[in-house]
């Protein structure tokens, strides 16, 4: 490989530029995912940046500084600035420099470093979190404070490994099928494999804490039954709906050896604690006014669990952010397609669920099969006139923005691309009701939105898997944990605003693989020159850095189907 075959260029400033569409392009973009943040991503230049805790998550996934420097400099086009070279092993040398440990009944912080170790010892902020000298470089945590120290101490820009162990929880036999029930084959994929092992670390203190990230569509499920194989404890899950507490339920009788009466259902309809519980995120943080207690985080300590699994841990909120700094002793699994929180709360995330112990790039999988390949189109058009006077004096970004997404002109465009598929299954997903509304009428499809009920919405969602129903509009309520196999195409008419991870798990509602021709069309209908334009550029940086590139097109051209550019 010659200098100018080289697509990366370091800066000073530990902004990281790789050129798009050059021979190792691909490889240099694969490598920096795994110790860099992709910035913004203009059609020819992608921007990263290395980030502490881009690094300290890498150095938790067993990177160390000497790999990314190599990986840094086989793709520079000029040699990577010093002082980014320091900055590399400076913050890689911090993870695992404080340690949490176990010392008779209680937990030391320890370090080889008597000055950190003093300094910590007169830090101001760290005092109610820890309890006095336990001997030499080490100090003694206060009881209940294992969450809350690592939290402060990340804020200072120490990750601390904990290596404290963790309780087994109340015994449970529970084994993976190697036949469901309805008679097929089961096994753990490889790389499923992989993640349950990273997670797993053959059952010491270096592992059983920590997030999994794989794309939409790999199976995150399954791995989460693979650590509980390996775990064989009560365990507590906490998903995103009852639509997925039923999906859960459904995997673990088909993939497990659990009986139906070893599974509890902790929903706002029902609440039924068993050795394995699924709860929603929505009832955990339900209280009857804003300044009460939150009565269902009970659930919490209600057995004496040895696994939790957060599934979709990006949406975490924060009532279970605090409940969770109280249960380090527990091991925690974090499920996600993407680390990436739109409140810059991951370094919660880091400190509380753990590090990232494993992931995949969405096209390495998509390579071998295993997900779809997609096709991502943005669509831009014009704003009809007769709404450009009310986007001009709208003042608020978000009313215009609004305006924008809601251009009447997007519902055409989204018959004539369901027009183009038909005889694949559409999803129609949108942001705002009223327009999903007008689409699910003049479509004459059926509509989910969060007022649809439980057993509706079960029940479009199973007409739409068996084929009886070609085109489904959803709300955001279908943006996590819903499993339509056969769903090929998604049309984005609006979105939450410049949310990555809407985007990404958008995306993955199309992205299990198909029996037959495996591919899948994600298109998203933007309003050119608006507001709408400018958050679906936001709204992609995640995709981008997974390798996903958008076909822009002009409405215009959809007649002729030209293509004009890729970003």
């Amino acid at each position: 490989m010659t200098v100018n075959d080289k697509p990366v260029i370091v800066q000073r400033d530990g902004s990281i530029l790789l050129e798009v569409g050059g021979p190792r392009y691909e490889e240099a973009r694969d490598t920096l995912a795994r110790f860099a943040e992709l910035v913004k991503s203009p059609e020819y230049v992608h921007t990263y940046r290395l980030s502490p805790l881009s690094l300290w998550n890498a150095a938790a996934s067993g990177l160390s500084a000497a790999a990314v420097k190599e990986g840094l400099s086989a793709y520079s086009r000029y040699p990577v600035p010093d002082n980014i070279m320091r900055d590399i092993d400076d913050y890689l040398a911090r993870y695992g420099k404080l340690k949490l440990v176990r010392q008779g009944e209680g937990l030391v912080l320890i370090s080889e470093d008597p000055l950190l170790i003093t300094e910590i010892a007169n830090s101001k902020g760290l005092g109610r979190h820890l309890d006095g000298w336990a001997g030499p470089n080490r100090l003694r945590v206060a009881p209940g404070h294992r969450g809350y120290l690592k939290q402060a101490l990340i804020k200072l820009g120490w990750p601390v490994e904990d290596l404290a162990g963790y309780t087994p929880g109340a015994p449970l036999a529970v084994d993976l099928r190697t036949v469901t029930p309805g008679g097929a084959p089961f096994g753990l994929r490889s790389y499923q494999e992989e993640a349950v092992a990273a997670f797993w670390a053959s059952g010491s203190e270096r592992g059983g804490s920590g997030v999994i990230v794989l794309p939409c569509g790999a199976g995150k499920t399954v791995v989460g039954l693979g650590v509980m194989a390996r775990a064989r404890c009560h365990t507590l899950i906490v998903v995103t709906s009852t639509t997925a507490v039923h999906q859960w339920r459904d995997e673990l009788l088909d993939k497990t050896t659990l009986r139906p009466d070893a599974i509890g259902e902790y929903t706002g309809d029902l609440k039924d604690v068993r050795p394995v519980t699924i709860a929603t995120y929505q009832v955990l943080t339900w209280r009857p006014r804003k300044t009460d207690e939150f009565p269902h985080l009970a659930v919490f300590n209600a057995r004496d669990w040895g696994l939790i699994i957060y599934d979709e841990v990006h949406l975490l909120p924060a009532p279970v952010f605090r409940i969770t700094a109280d249960l380090q002793a527990r091991r925690r699994l974090g499920l996600t397609a993407t680390l990436v929180r739109e409140d810059g709360r991951e370094e919660d995330v880091f400190t509380l669920v753990g590090p990232k112990r494993y992931d995949v790039p969405w096209k390495v999988l998509e390579k071998q099969g295993w997900i779809a390949t997609a096709a991502c189109t943005e669509i831009r058009l014009p704003l009809p006139q007769e709404k450009r006077l009310e986007y001009s004096l709208a003042r608020d970004p978000h009313t215009r923005y609004r305006i924008a997404a809601e251009n009447p002109a997007k519902l055409p465009l989204v018959r004539q691309l369901i027009a183009r598929h038909p005889n694949e299954q559409v999803l129609v997903i949108g942001q705002y009701l009223d327009q999903l509304a007008a689409l699910a009428a003049e479509l004459k499809a059926p509509l989910i939105t969060g007022q649809t009920s439980t057993a509706e919405r079960e029940a479009l969602y199973r007409a739409f898997r068996e084929g009886r129903i070609k085109v489904l509009v959803v709300s955001r309520v279908a943006n996590f944990s819903i499993d339509l196999p056969d769903a090929s195409v998604a049309i984005q008419v609006s979105g939450t605003f410049g949310s990555r991870q809407e985007e990404a798990q958008r995306l993955g509602r199309i992205l299990r693989p198909k029996a037959e021709r495996n591919q899948a069309h994600f298109y998203t209908l933007t309003t050119r020159d608006t507001k709408d334009q400018e958050y679906a550029a936001k709204r992609q940086l995640f995709l981008t850095e997974q390798g996903y590139r958008y076909t822009i097109l002009d409405a215009s051209e959809m007649a002729t189907g030209e293509r004009s550019r890729q970003v």
